[in-house]
């Protein structure tokens, strides 16, 4: 079942970019839900209800589905809950990192060059970005960085690094969202977005497997 849920998601995606080639909103939709759907149902079917980790990679599957549905709209204020939606996602993946095993050394040695990280981040979309985005997309940079963070005391504790590069394929996918929305639109950073941010949750949704 995970399997054909995983061949789904894949099929989703290569949906997806076709519907945003040739301009097809419905179909788009359909296929951006479908694929988040099936990240959620691959959790479960792997035994994630089973486990306190697995427990808070499906809360955060969930809050990630949420997202992908705002960000169907154009909206402002569609595009703050999504982004909000994201943000939670990622207190989820972080608590689902600290809940059991983690080494609490190599999450400081992480924490340092993942924040210093965000700072060329945020100067690239600082310019590009309204007042009303400032603060959220502030805030967002800095989850997703101390997630990675975090993913990397879990990898350390348990030997399961595929958790970190879960998580650094977010922080790519979202870097390359944000350069799409806010600073050069395009299909270029959908087509490097998107891999990234399908192989994400692939790999999380995945992992619950090994802490069930």
């Amino acid at each position: 079942m995970a399997q054909a849920l995983t061949l789904v998601c894949l099929a989703a995606v290569a949906g997806l970019l076709l519907a945003e080639r040739f301009a097809r909103p419905v179909a788009y939709a359909v296929f951006k839900l479908g694929a988040s759907t099936a990240f959620v149902l691959v959790s479960v079917a792997l035994g994630a209800l089973g486990s306190g980790y697995g427990g808070w990679v499906v809360a955060a599957l969930a809050l990630s589905w949420v997202g992908d549905a705002a960000l169907l709209s154009r909206r402002r204020d569609a595009f703050l809950a999504g982004l909000g939606a994201f943000l939670v996602a990622h207190v989820c993946y972080a608590a689902a990192f600290l809940v059991e095993a983690f080494s609490l050394v190599p999450f400081l040695v992480a924490l340092a060059p993942a924040l210093a990280s965000g700072i060329p981040i945020l100067r690239w979309l600082w310019p590009h970005l309204g007042t009303i985005y400032r603060k959220p997309v502030g805030a967002y940079v800095a989850a997703i960085l101390v997630m990675c963070a975090a993913a990397a005391g879990y990898g350390a504790a348990t030997g399961h690094w595929d958790v970190l590069l879960g998580a650094l394929l977010f922080a790519a996918s979202d870097i390359a969202g944000a350069g799409g929305r806010f600073v050069a639109p395009g299909l270029c950073n959908k087509a490097l977005g998107f891999p990234a941010c399908y192989g994400a949750p692939a790999i999380l949704a995945s992992s619950v497997a090994a802490a069930a």
